[in-house]
């Protein structure tokens, strides 16, 4: 395991699963960037967040990606608020083993998927750590020519036509299910614009690539994809607005 993820996986579990307010103090360095819309800057914020967390909150994980000092979680959270919310967290790690620097995605669970496949189900542990920077190689090139550069010509070289297990709740797998609900979301007024990929996070057979760009309104994309053989075959993502106001002056990205 590596360091930076057995931190973040141990300070999550003291300060989300134990709720312990005195975790700030063993896991979070002093100047802690936050870019989540829903804590102010520095470790005190992240603190008084802990301390009001209820009886009811708890985090179900499902994956963890680990690249380097960036360690990347997906989940679900419950106790947020009335309903479970399915999130991206990643966290940057400084050379003291403390967590430095926090972005975060979340959207609304939806129970019943066009696809019938959850939002978080699917493989969970990386099995080829040997193909992670051809992988990342891959998803960067697509990320560019085909999400950024819109260029969908070219989409089977990276999306194999076999098999895509697709997680976006609105969309059927496969990719005459995506371009059904691309077709749908453009009617809404509500087409995929990706404009600029912040980052690349990739282990093994995972690839998560954030983004900002427009889905009628601005939004945050976060998309994870699993390769196998050379060719994207499934994709789980969350896509959110970005607030008119953040607590913070660090923006989202």
């Amino acid at each position: 395991m590596s360091s930076a993820r057995n931190t973040v996986l141990r300070a999550a579990t003291e300060l989300f699963a134990d709720k312990d307010p005195s975790a700030v103090a063993r896991w979070v360095a002093a100047g802690y960037t936050q870019h989540s819309a829903l804590a102010a800057d520095g470790p005190e914020a992240l603190r008084e967040l802990v301390t009001g967390l209820g009886d009811d909150f708890r985090y179900d994980g499902a994956r963890v990606i680990a690249d380097g000092d960036l360690v990347a979680l997906h989940g679900t959270y419950h106790g947020f608020g009335p309903d479970p919310l399915v999130g991206f967290d990643v966290f940057r790690v400084d050379a003291d083993g403390k967590l430095a620097e926090h972005w975060d995605a979340l959207t609304p669970r939806v129970e019943e998927t066009v696809s019938g496949r959850s939002q978080t189900d699917g493989p969970t542990e990386v099995t080829r750590a040997d193909r992670t920077e051809a992988n990342r190689a891959l998803v960067t090139e697509f990320a560019r020519k085909v999400l950024v550069g819109a260029d969908y010509s070219v989409l089977t070289d990276y999306i194999s036509t076999e098999t895509y297990h697709q997680h976006n709740p609105e969309a059927a797998d496969g990719l005459d299910g995506f371009a059904a609900a691309a077709a749908t979301w453009a009617e809404q007024g509500r087409n995929l614009v990706y404009k600029q990929v912040h980052r690349v996070i990739a282990e093994g057979e995972f690839v998560l690539v954030q983004s900002e760009g427009e889905f009628g309104v601005p939004v945050a994309y976060y998309d994870l994809f699993r390769v196998a053989d050379g060719k994207i075959v499934e994709h789980w993502d969350v896509i959110a607005p970005v607030p008119a106001e953040l607590p913070h002056t660090n923006g989202l990205f």
